[in-house]
């Protein structure tokens, strides 16, 4: 290995742990939170429309974000390569919540960014697994 292909790798894997632990601490912190609304009363970012067809109240759909929320970012811990496209598919989930419901469009924009570094997770997770298998069959 060459100290460029060396220092790349290191690189890559810095970027990789970064995005990694952002994407567990961060799903895990805001779905604990959809159960104390700490940071946030989380049910005003609920459009009306999501709140009609979930079971219970506002109160209880953001209950069962929270679980989702915390699953995904033990997901990502345990499996990056799979977590990661969960979390960017919950991303956009709520940024269409978020557009739909039509105030908080500075939110949805924050979330789009944070959805963009899910995919990025995502194809390094991707990269890795690949590079590991190679490595595995030589």
């Amino acid at each position: 290995m060459t100290t460029t292909n060396a220092s790349s790798v290191a690189l890559e894997t810095r970027a990789f742990q970064l995005l990694r632990t952002v994407f567990v601490i961060a799903p895990i912190a805001f779905g604990l939170d959809k159960f104390t609304n700490v940071l946030a009363d989380w049910t005003i970012y609920l459009a009306p429309w999501i709140n009609d067809i979930v079971p219970g109240n506002a109160e209880q759909a953001m209950y069962m974000v929270g679980v989702v929320e915390i699953a995904a970012g033990f997901l990502v811990a345990v499996a990056p390569r799979i977590g990661a496209f969960v979390v960017a598919g919950w991303l956009l989930g709520i940024i269409v919540n978020l557009l739909t419901l039509g105030d908080f469009y500075d939110i949805a924009l924050r979330d789009f960014g944070l959805l963009v570094g899910a995919l990025a997770l995502g194809l390094l997770a991707q990269a890795r697994w690949v590079s590991q298998r190679a490595d595995d069959l030589s």
